[in-house]
């Protein structure tokens, strides 16, 4: 549960900051901080989908058996 709660505020953060990049709120000293950090999101979210990926393929083939 801990690691869902975690993807989803690290979803969400992330479409914050591309929404403030869209709407201009970002100032150009804060970008290079917002872009690694959007970073870090990303790799949260991706690490998170690849592990429910490799759980639900296991699943899976468990029930092949």
């Amino acid at each position: 549960m801990k690691n869902e709660l975690l993807y989803t505020a690290a979803f969400e953060e992330l479409q914050q900051i591309v929404r403030d990049m869209e709407a201009g709120e970002i100032t150009v000293d804060e970008l290079s901080v917002k872009v690694k950090r959007a970073a870090e999101l990303i790799a949260i979210c991706k690490n998170k989908l690849s592990s429910t990926e490799e759980d639900v393929n296991l699943i899976l083939k468990e029930l092949e058996n």
